[in-house]
């Protein structure tokens, strides 16, 4: 199926739309690796052992692909994703309570490509989710499972995403603000599930289901702000609970529910760029931790505007709207 836009070129689109190539292609790539001034510590020989084992794998890369910018495989990736709509393999059965997550996963992943969802899949992934969703309230990771916030948050998405009147009328928004309110705490956080453990996450995943569903209530996320304004430390990043290290996957979760709740000039929003930046490797091109790179950088993408907003003249944000 070839996509009408002709997205399949050998391309990355940067903010203001010229293509770029890859930093690996760049003369100077192998100038940006470590360079620790004569005095060698534990993290230095780590860091140092991780760019020589990217080097080799770039020095591949460059040897197969003659062109410094990637392609999108957009037909692979449509075929893979239609087929994991109906099957998956054995290897996924690690995965049985984040199905809807692979819902969410594959539908997000077919928006952005904007391929079409076949009617008949859409309405099969509803009755799916619809046997998800808890007699209480909220969804579980799959049938007969316990409701938490995580597959609440990727059914909810999952069904939006679909956005036909079957998808719609699977949530129960009355039971769903019942679960909400049931795992609301009165410091203002909010439980992942019913006895479960706090973090910021399930301030976000309650934050975004109650406004996709228009449940959101003064009294729901009463003090949510200000306890989540309390995980940004003294680096700038927000930690999973005040007064832990910042990571990168909580403070893009802590910035997103501030910003649904319309909070987010409550943070120190120079302190958190500054943090968000310093994560990005000199060498690497990513941002540290392997699984925080996406979550990091959607951060400091998100933000750019409201941070402008907050610094402009009240005229020249009015011009914008």
């Amino acid at each position: 199926m070839q996509h009408p836009l002709q997205l399949t070129d050998h391309i990355i689109i940067t903010m203001d739309g010229v293509p770029t190539p890859l930093r690996c292609f760049n003369e100077y790539h192998s100038a940006e690796m470590l360079v620790d001034d004569g005095v060698e510590t534990v993290t230095s020989v780590e860091q140092k052992k991780v760019e020589r084992s990217i080097k080799e794998v770039v020095s591949v890369y460059k040897q197969m692909h003659s062109l410094p910018q990637p392609t999108l495989l957009r037909e692979q990736h449509y075929q893979y994703l239609k087929k994991g709509l109906r099957h998956l393999s054995d290897a996924y059965e690690c995965l049985d309570a984040s199905r809807p997550w692979l819902c969410f996963w594959i539908l997000h992943s077919l928006e952005l490509l904007e391929e079409p969802i076949p009617a008949a899949v859409a309405s099969d992934v509803c009755q799916f989710l619809s046997r998800c969703q808890s007699p209480t309230g909220g969804f579980s990771g799959g049938p007969g499972q316990h409701a938490h916030l995580a597959p609440t948050y990727a059914a909810v998405n999952a069904l939006c995403i679909i956005g036909t009147e079957e998808s719609y009328n699977i949530i129960d928004r009355k039971k769903l603000l019942d679960f909400l309110l049931s795992v609301k705490q009165p410091n203002g956080s909010f439980v992942m599930h019913v006895g479960g453990e706090v973090d910021v996450r399930s301030a976000y995943c309650a934050a975004s289901v109650a406004t996709l569903t228009n449940i959101l209530t003064p009294k729901l996320f009463e003090d949510t702000a200000t306890w989540i304004l309390s995980c940004q430390n003294w680096e700038g990043g927000l930690s999973g609970v005040p007064g832990l290290e910042a990571h990168g996957g909580y403070t893009f979760c802590g910035t997103a529910a501030l910003v649904i709740l319309g909070k987010e000039h409550m943070l120190d929003l120079k302190a958190l760029l500054r943090w968000v930046v310093s994560r990005q490797m000199r060498f690497e091109g990513g941002f540290r931790a392997a699984a925080t790179s996406w979550w990091t950088a959607a951060t400091l993408s998100g933000r750019l505007d409201s941070c402008r907003c907050c610094t402009e003249p009240c005229s020249k944000k009015e011009s914008r709207s």
